[in-house]
């Protein structure tokens, strides 16, 4: 893919990603609940299985322990599987097998099994769901060694992400902002490595922390404070394990306040390793505390309610204004 395409969608990005590398490599496969036939409940996997098969794409039983524990015992003899857990927090049965086992064999057997699993997992809030539907579970698999933890916040990310993760020699949690599923977008196809950060708006007084869903939100936001005559920089951090602190902190000593933005509960939030990061490495560049908006500390509520619940922009600008006229503010802040 080297030439700029009209608008695609995050979900048909993703679709695109899998049939390139389902053509290019006859080793990866793609399985999970309901993706065959149906095409996944998001139709992410529409398609495929018609085009290559059910030997290669393919439904499973509801028991998503089983579906992980396949996939290491294909990865550990050659294949490249990518799976799908319906709902972010349908996922959690098959953690046992992804802490205990997927994230710990390479390490094991000192590099002579390596696992190229994808675990792709719809997460987050915005779509009017219920419990277990709307979880943000991102801290768990980035606080595990041995997991590449990504997730994208545009549809050219979505693409190239998942591509780079299918050829990654490490498992991956693939994070999928189901409610970014709709979002339109250009695939550029411009290559930026895995790991990396990327600097979505530049700007000269604050920096905006933001991943996979809130990097619209994000951006969104810089839109509305350069009316209030902010000049906001947006850092999309695309990989959440391991971290570019580099880029991160570069924008940091430049605007010398920073805000961090995500969907999940704030205590004990992948936020706080952020925080905790810039501040060790940008202390005596900072103007204020580094600070937070984030979901509540409570079970995900009612679909009525969660619009109160997710950061949007009037609370990330109030951060903003916390932060860019009270310079002498001391203590912890989390909006």
């Amino acid at each position: 893919m080297t030439t700029v395409e009209s608008q695609v969608s995050m979900a048909g990005a993703l679709n695109r990603a899998l049939g390139d590398a389902l053509a290019a490599d006859p080793t990866v496969l793609v399985f999970g609940e309901d993706v065959g036939a149906l095409g996944g409940v998001f139709r992410v996997t529409d398609g495929l299985a018609a085009r290559f098969g059910e030997e290669r794409v393919f439904d499973t039983p509801l028991a998503e322990s089983g579906i992980v524990g396949t996939a290491i015992g294909m990865a550990m003899n050659g294949l490249r599987p990518v799976v799908e857990m319906q709902f972010d927090a349908f996922a959690y049965p098959a953690f046992e097998q992804i802490t205990s086992h997927l994230a710990k064999l390479r390490n094991r057997t000192r590099g002579r099994v390596s696992l190229p699993v994808v675990i792709r997992v719809p997460y987050g809030g915005g779509i009017g769901g219920v419990e277990h539907h709307c979880d943000s579970s991102e801290a768990y698999y980035t606080h595990t060694p041995g997991l590449r933890v990504v997730t994208p916040g545009t549809p050219d990310d979505a693409y190239r992400l998942l591509r780079d993760s299918i050829d990654s020699p490490d498992p991956v949690i693939f994070l999928e902002p189901k409610r970014r599923y709709w979002a339109k977008g250009a695939l550029a196809g411009e290559p930026i490595p895995f790991d990396r950060a990327m600097v979505r708006r530049t700007g000269r007084d604050v920096t905006l922390i933001a991943y996979g869903p809130m990097v619209a939100t994000a951006l969104e936001t810089a839109e509305a404070a350069a009316e209030e005559g902010w000049d906001v920089e947006v850092v999309d951090l695309r990989s959440l394990s391991p971290f570019d602190d580099e880029t991160v902190c570069a924008s940091v000593v430049k605007t010398g306040r920073a805000v961090v933005v995500h969907e999940a509960s704030g205590f004990g939030g992948y936020g706080a390793e952020v925080v905790a990061r810039v501040t060790e490495r940008c202390f005596h560049h900072l103007h204020a505390p580094v600070l937070r908006v984030t979901g509540f500390d409570i079970p995900y509520p009612p679909p009525k309610l969660e619009a109160h619940h997710l950061p949007h922009v009037d609370r990330i600008l109030d951060a903003i204004a916390r932060l860019q006229w009270d310079d002498e503010v001391v203590g912890s802040y989390r909006a």
